[in-house]
């Protein structure tokens, strides 16, 4: 059962490396941090009342805003 909950893992410093190139609007750092979330994703957009497309979209494009906009520390 803990399979099916399973994704992939990262290191944080990974992740902050890739955060901070998906803040310098790096197209395929988007892709990498979009993949590493997308069975979160997934998951959020069943609990959103409009088509399942439109959610998952609009979960990327709030996501990648809100990296975007957001300075780590």
């Amino acid at each position: 059962m803990e399979e099916e909950n399973a994704s992939e893992t990262i290191a944080d410093s990974e992740l902050l490396r890739l955060i901070h190139i998906v803040q310098k609007k790096d197209s395929q750092a988007m892709l990498q941090l979009i993949d590493l979330f997308k069975n979160d994703i997934l998951h959020v957009s069943k609990f959103i009342y409009s088509p399942q497309e439109d959610a998952i979209s609009q979960i990327i494009v709030e996501f990648l805003e809100y990296i975007q906009l957001n300075e780590l520390e």
